[in-house]
């Protein structure tokens, strides 16, 4: 059986990668949500600032700042602010602890049924793949978007890429430079298949994807 996670008034569902208030879902980015999961999953240990990094940001260079900020984001979306440390703990000069009193509990419903069960862009030069994950992916050069492109053609929040049981699609944000599928630009979002070519600005990626037993993917050639 499936579980959630439940501490003070909040229910923690994994399969379903939302977090509820009583009924009420509150809203977290993909980056707060994963660090979330990853500080009550290894609760009570603390994990150092290094293996928080890793987890989050694997391959990426990112300042401490960076952490922080999704640290305080995380604070003041379970209703505390500052360094309240109702929640999170700082491990000061090492990391972050979960310290509420926390159980496992049947999941709130069934989990909705993925089509996909792996998808990923490719990269041109074949040296970095960006997993993806169901809901929405932001792209950009942001630290902390799901596809972090470090090119100066990228804007910080350039495109959104949605993954449904239905199927993949990709959104430009207003770019400066444009989001590109198959060479046409993409005005409205579009769906993508199996081996797209996708430019973000200058940086050239391959969308590829990988169906759940039983299941059917329509695939191009690369």
């Amino acid at each position: 059986m499936r579980s959630s996670t439940t501490f003070g008034p909040f229910t923690l569902d994994r399969d379903r990668r939302q977090l509820f208030e009583g009924k009420r879902e509150v809203h977290l980015t993909p980056k707060v949500y994963e660090l979330l999961t990853l500080l009550v999953t290894e609760r009570p240990r603390a994990l150092s600032k290094t293996e928080i990094h890793q987890h989050l940001w694997p391959d990426t260079f990112v300042g401490e700042a960076t952490l922080a900020r999704l640290v305080a984001d995380l604070r003041e979306a379970l209703g505390t602010r500052g360094h309240e440390e109702t929640y999170v703990r700082t491990v000061h000069g090492f990391g972050y602890a979960f310290v509420a009193d926390a159980s496992e509990a049947p999941s709130m419903g069934p989990a909705p049924l993925s089509r996909l069960s792996w998808t990923w862009f490719d990269a041109a030069d074949g040296d970095r793949r960006y997993a993806l994950h169901e809901g929405a992916n932001q792209i950009g050069r942001n630290a902390t978007a799901e596809v972090c492109l470090d090119d100066s053609t990228v804007s910080r929040h350039h495109a959104r890429i949605v993954v449904t049981p239905a199927g993949v699609t990709l959104e430009d944000l207003g770019s400066r430079n444009g989001t590109f599928v198959n060479g046409a630009q993409a005005t409205s979002p579009v769906p993508l298949r199996d081996g797209d070519d996708v430019k973000i600005g200058s940086v050239r990626l391959r969308f590829r994807t990988l169906a759940e037993p039983g299941t059917t993917v329509v695939a191009t050639e690369s």
